[in-house]
């Protein structure tokens, strides 16, 4: 198989990075030169684009209920840009905290009574990506 076929393979599972696609290629063998070679004719006729894959995989974990620190680390760590992180996340800005809210209100039903539960509340949402502004915005931090 050669190497444009098995990124194509890949690519018809779902949209993947650049980065992520030179990994997985580099683990079946192939030169970087073939790699390269691959993925700029894949670029040249649409099939791979960074800004398509990140829009689609930052809708998906919005979708899940993750917050922008969480999306930020995962795009970095699958190879996008920071400028394209940054845009994507921007597009989403106006909707954390009512996101926030809804994984709140999803998990724990009610808002914290005391210190112990407020806190344990806020460090499900910072697991899931959330910032500390946005947090105590939804818990009503001003104790």
């Amino acid at each position: 198989m050669s190497c444009r076929n098995a990124a194509m393979n890949y690519l018809a599972r779902r949209e993947h990075s650049r980065q992520e696609l030179i990994r997985k290629l580099s683990k079946k063998d192939f030169s970087q030169d073939e790699i390269e070679t691959a993925l700029d004719g894949l670029e040249q006729d649409g099939l791979l684009d960074d800004a398509r894959f990140a829009e689609a995989y930052t809708r998906a974990r919005v979708n899940k209920g993750f917050g922008p620190v969480r999306i930020r680390q995962e795009l970095n760590d699958r190879g996008v840009s920071s400028e394209l992180t940054e845009q994507m996340l921007t597009h989403w800005s106006d909707d954390w905290i009512m996101l926030a809210q809804q994984q709140q209100q999803k998990r724990f039903k009610c808002l914290a009574e005391d210190y112990t539960e407020r806190v344990r509340q806020a460090r499900f949402l910072q697991h899931r990506g959330f910032t500390s502004e946005q947090i105590w915005q939804v818990l009503g931090g001003d104790d």
